[in-house]
């Protein structure tokens, strides 16, 4: 993804270098534009070093290597994000002044466009800016609307700008086709906690970064989604229901009320297999000698889903393996009555829990078998949500 990164006067100038740094990381190729009145805030040198690309922030560049800067630049990008955005440039777009190089660029550019106000309360919330977005968002600029919270000025009200993981977030899902829009997904993630006594749980090492991760894709193609999640140490994503839950039987509970309103369960959580037979009100003390747990059988949730799924539902379940990774996925498609289902090798070096990659081999219920090579879990979720969306396609209404 090709990206312009145009940055304004104002403090938070300072928070668009760990958002260089996060773009540049997930593979985007950033130009950075800084204002004359940016350039008081921050230097040009971090960006350049974190980019390999010279600023941009003259219309009449001295050594002249480019006299169309702010056309090519416009054909080049595939989005182009202002942050912080102040009342000026906001202005400035609202009413189509070109009177530098960022803003002459505005004018020229027509693609995904990202606005990140950043000023004080007083004059976000001034009748001026506030009827400016609205111009800006009736043209279809995205408002990337700030929070509340201590602002420069030593005062609190609105006008912080949004935090750079999040600015993130939106871009990368700014030039995704909306292909579920419509469509709702419900998405399970993270481990289940099964108690023994009020200190000690049965558990595993599921993280939900794969979980969550999908849940974002499909949020970024267009669908309204819900993630049912168990203990994890992940914040939950903007503009996603989430419904935190502990055991195994919190987890089929949510997903059986939830799974009836949906067009797709993609089945990312690992639930306990089994739980203790007996909880215990009181703290197991230790004893000398060695002890056994009794442990009853959990729930199949997958099993009790499909024994309710309707014809315009699909199914995506996950098999996390330590040997006969394929044997073992193609037999639990084949019991589960599932779609699809995504498996990895929980022993190789870039796959299992807790990671930002995984490796995976993808296998459909018409037979076909894909080994993916190892890719970034949000990478993944994209190629899992457009799986998701072709078995869609193929479902009736």
């Amino acid at each position: 993804m090709k990206v312009i990164l145009a940055v304004t006067g104002g403090i938070a100038a300072y928070k668009t270098l760990p958002l260089t740094s996060a773009l540049t990381k997930v593979g985007c190729d950033v130009q950075v534009v800084l204002t004359e009145h940016a350039q008081k805030m921050v230097l040009p040198l971090p960006y350049e070093t974190l980019t390999s690309r010279k600023v941009i922030s003259d219309m009449f560049d001295s050594n002249g290597e480019d006299v169309l800067a702010h056309i090519n630049l416009a054909r080049w990008a595939d989005v182009l994000v202002v942050a912080p955005a102040t009342a000026n440039i906001i202005a400035k777009m609202a009413h189509g002044i070109a009177d530098d190089f960022l803003s002459t660029l505005l004018l020229a550019y027509r693609g995904p466009l990202l606005l990140a106000p950043a000023m004080n309360d007083q004059m976000y919330t001034h009748p001026a800016t506030q009827e400016n977005l609205k111009i800006l968002t009736s043209r279809g600029v995205q408002l990337l609307a700030p929070t509340e919270g201590a602002l420069a000025c030593r005062t609190v009200g609105i006008g912080k700008m949004m935090e750079p993981e999040d600015i993130l977030t939106e871009i990368l899902a700014s030039t995704v086709p909306k292909t579920l829009s419509g469509k709702r997904i419900l998405v399970t993630a993270g481990p289940t906690q099964e108690k023994v006594d009020p200190v000690r749980y049965l558990s595993n090492h599921s993280s939900g970064k794969m979980g969550y991760a999908i849940a974002q894709a499909a949020k970024n193609a267009g669908a309204s989604v819900t993630l049912v999640s168990g203990p994890v140490h992940i914040q939950p994503p903007k503009g996603i229901k989430t419904i935190p839950v502990v055991s195994t039987c919190d987890l089929q509970k949510a997903v059986l009320s939830e799974f009836p309103q949906c067009d797709a369960l993609i089945m990312a959580a690992a639930p306990s297999d089994y739980r203790p037979a007996v909880y215990l009100d009181n703290k197991m003390k230790k004893a000398k000698e060695a002890f056994s747990l009794d442990l009853t059988r959990n729930p199949d949730i997958l099993s009790s889903v499909a024994d309710i799924k309707q014809a315009h539902q699909v199914v995506v379940g996950f098999a996390a393996e330590s040997q006969n990774v394929e044997a073992y996925a193609k037999d639990k498609l084949k019991r589960k009555r599932l779609d699809m289902i995504v498996a990895n090798d929980i022993t190789a070096a870039n796959a299992g829990f807790a990671r930002d990659v995984n490796t995976v081999t993808v296998i459909e219920q018409d037979g076909r078998i894909s080994a993916l090579p190892t890719m970034s879990k949000d990478r993944l979720s994209a190629e899992i949500i457009q799986r998701v969306d072709k078995l869609l396609e193929k479902r009736p209404d």
